[in-house]
């Protein structure tokens, strides 16, 4: 199995989704820089990571959704590789149009970093089946822009499509109906604000993350 990691000028946890998914999945792992033109070869997942990419410039994401490599992100998420955006990754892929609605300024108008409870929403999608049933997870976010954001016929349609992976118990950033990650239509791929990245291993305190992984690369 192999992974690659796309790295964009600001990106800080790259690094720490390399080790969570070489721990997690035992799959090799290839760092993409957002200049380059071409995927790996026989690429089976495509994460994009959590930082400040470009600094956050324009808007969260809105730049990096612009690199090169984000067209052959799009190719291949056209060809049905699972593709995981973890937070400035999903602001991202928001941007890229790969997923619908944005990430807004938190509610409160802070910075937010705290352990949070999740519920599964959808247990049944190529990221979730290795949680067997299991209707909670705890990850961590750390965001000043992750309140998300869509109109009330799109979030309909998300809830109504099955396309509400998990919600927070406690909305640490006011997200439209406590949303913390959705899929495509497609279901192979994936935007959310907790960081599996930072909860692969009981140490850290959960290993939930690494059940997200673990599912992606299953599928594949």
């Amino acid at each position: 199995m192999k992974a690659a990691v796309i790295v964009f000028p600001g990106s800080n946890c790259d690094r720490d989704c390399k080790v969570a998914i070489e721990r997690s999945t035992g799959a090799s792992v290839d760092m993409v820089w957002h200049g380059d033109t071409a995927l790996p070869a026989g690429v089976d997942l495509i994460v994009l990571p959590g930082g400040f990419s470009y600094g956050d410039y324009l808007r969260c994401g809105a730049m990096a959704a612009l690199s090169p490599i984000m067209t052959e992100v799009k190719a291949a998420v056209e060809r049905g590789v699972a593709t995981v955006g973890i937070c400035n990754g999903f602001q991202v892929l928001c941007e890229a149009g790969l997923l619908p609605g944005a990430l807004l300024r938190n509610a409160g108008l802070k910075y937010v970093c705290k352990t949070v409870s999740l519920d599964i929403v959808n247990g049944q999608t190529r990221f979730t089946a290795a949680y067997q049933g299991r209707r909670e997870a705890v990850m961590t976010v750390g965001n000043g822009e992750g309140n998300y954001f869509a109109d009330e016929a799109t979030l309909d349609r998300l809830e109504g499509e099955g396309q509400v992976v998990f919600r927070y118990k406690d909305n640490p950033n006011g997200s439209a109906r406590a949303i913390a990650g959705i899929v495509n239509p497609a279901g192979n791929v994936i935007g959310l604000m907790p960081h599996p990245d930072r909860a692969f291993e009981a140490e850290l305190g959960s290993a939930d993350g690494a059940l997200l992984f673990q599912s992606a690369l299953a599928s594949a």
